[in-house]
């Protein structure tokens, strides 16, 4: 039988960057192959080739042993190729429905109206399919972000598509959802439809995939038969280097300064009876499920939702933080988990983006001292070993690894004492991972605190000295590192307290 998608010695450059160079790929009917790699190893550009978004310099494919040779996503989508970006790509005021079919709306006479019962009809009948509980009628701004993953997969198919390509299809499901999920994979391998998956969670790839195929730099290294394969095996060549060890941080001195404090704070965005401490040089890690509140809290500390009742107090003294602005005069420091849309300003370069948090500190007179800009942003792209040709080269060209550590970057230039990380390190892969672990514990070393808000349960156990428990808006519990263990984490983030 002909192989499904063959991708042979693929190559492509951007002004300065060689994304890609000799990269071939091979995916069966009915199989989950894994596509791992650092952020820059050239996945999401092999995979835009792929689907039209960018065309090769060098190299061929082959759909079902024809050549293939594609000039949009359009195009793509109508032979069968379909791609579920990370970041998700749906329009919120548009039913669930209209989303999917968007542009291939059933229509009456003279093409005029739509026939919004047969939409309707028709994606009941997707979902139905792919047994799926959502009412096409809702819109998608009403759905969470899981069930907008799910609408996307719908979408997908409702092209009849052969391929599927998947772009970390996890960071935002909760367990049972990623159950769910893989279920769906299952069916659609049954049916024959070849998945490329990508995802920076080892554990997923034992549990989803048949094969893994490995890239670093730009260039592949191996694939290799998931079954027979250790998670450990797939890291070391993946990264090439040895990673930073992850171990539980050490018992922390509970008679430290508590820099930060909040009194039964509670919010207009479902925050209730809000109260903890953070100290000098901690580690305060923050769980829960999706929608628990810990994303207000990190918003109420920073001016950006005001509260309704309760006190702040930095370093015993009550505080009136009104806006981001306030907040970062008070020297903390605010990393978002939407860093592309809160972080960063994709369209200027590197430099600009490190140097904008503290721009007074390089002005003279009104004018921005370029050298001094220059020797500070070099400075962070070489402590924080962020991949870039230079301190000029625009954002959105670096992968979401060297995103993420810029707006890191950010802040240390700010000198912020404390520093809130939202979702430090999602959708960065595992060397990158240990690289931001490491200079957390390093800041936390150095007398910075730190409030870490995140997902996964094993970087929170990795990094936190204590760690908040939230569900519902309320926190269920505080726990300090030795006490800690998954099952306690979940049993209080799932426990409603009245």
């Amino acid at each position: 039988m002909n192989k499904l998608l063959e991708m042979h010695n693929i190559s492509k450059s951007f002004p300065g960057v060689k994304a890609l160079s000799d990269v071939s790929l091979d995916l069966n009917h009915g199989e989950v192959l894994a596509l791992v790699g650092e952020n820059g190893a050239g996945k999401s550009t092999l995979m835009k080739i792929l689907t039209g978004i960018y065309s090769k310099d060098d190299g061929e494919i082959l759909y079902e042993g024809k050549p293939l040779q594609l000039t949009s996503p359009k195009e793509a989508q109508e032979m069968g190729i379909s791609i579920i970006h990370q970041e998700l790509n749906l329009m919120k005021d548009l039913t669930i429905a209209e989303n999917i079919f968007i542009g291939r709306e059933p229509r009456g006479m003279f093409n005029f109206f739509i026939k919004d019962r047969k939409l309707n009809d028709m994606t009941n009948e997707l979902f139905e399919k792919l047994a799926l509980k959502l009412d096409s009628k809702t819109k998608v701004q009403n759905l969470t972000v899981a069930k907008q993953q799910m609408v996307e997969i719908a979408k997908a198919l409702s092209f009849d598509s052969k391929i599927l390509i998947m772009d970390e299809p996890t960071t935002a499901l909760t367990d049972s959802e990623i159950d769910v999920l893989f279920a769906i994979i299952e069916q659609l391998k049954e049916k024959g439809v070849g998945i490329i998956y990508i995802s920076h969670r080892m554990d997923e790839l034992k549990r989803i995939s048949d094969r893994v195929l490995i890239m670093r730099d730009g260039q592949y290294v191996d694939t290799l038969e998931t079954k027979t394969t250790e998670i450990s095996t797939v890291i070391n060549k993946m990264v090439g280097r040895e990673i930073f060890i992850e171990s539980k941080p050490e018992k922390f001195d509970d008679n430290e300064q508590i820099v930060l404090e909040l009194k039964n704070v509670e919010t207009m965005k479902q925050l209730k009876n809000i109260s903890f401490q953070l100290k000098k040089g901690e580690i305060l890690g923050f769980a829960g499920l999706m929608g628990a509140g810990r994303t207000e809290v990190a918003n109420a500390i920073f001016g950006v939702d005001r509260l309704k009742k309760g006190e702040i107090h930095l370093n015993g003294k009550k505080v009136t933080i009104k806006s981001p602005a306030k907040a970062v005069q008070k020297g903390i420091g605010y990393l978002s988990e939407d860093r592309k849309h809160l972080g960063l300003l994709t369209d200027l370069d590197v430099k600009t983006n490190i140097i904008m948090s503290n721009i007074e500190k390089i002005q003279n007179f009104g004018f921005i001292n370029e050298n001094t800009s220059k020797e500070i942003a070099e400075k962070y792209v070489k402590q924080l070993k962020i991949k870039t040709p230079n301190v000029n080269q625009k954002i959105k060209f670096l992968s979401g690894g060297n995103q993420q550590k810029i707006v890191i970057a950010k802040w240390l230039l700010k000198d912020c004492d404390i520093l809130i990380f939202d979702e430090p390190t999602r959708g960065i892969d595992v060397g990158a991972k240990g690289e931001i672990y490491k200079l957390l514990d390093e800041l936390a070393e150095s007398g910075k605190s730190i409030i870490m808000i995140s997902s996964e349960l094993p970087e929170i156990l990795r990094m936190s000295h204590r760690i908040v428990v939230m569900s519902e808006g309320k926190i269920t519990g505080i726990l300090k590192s030795e006490e800690a263990s998954q099952e306690k984490i979940m049993e209080l983030a799932t426990a409603y307290q009245a």
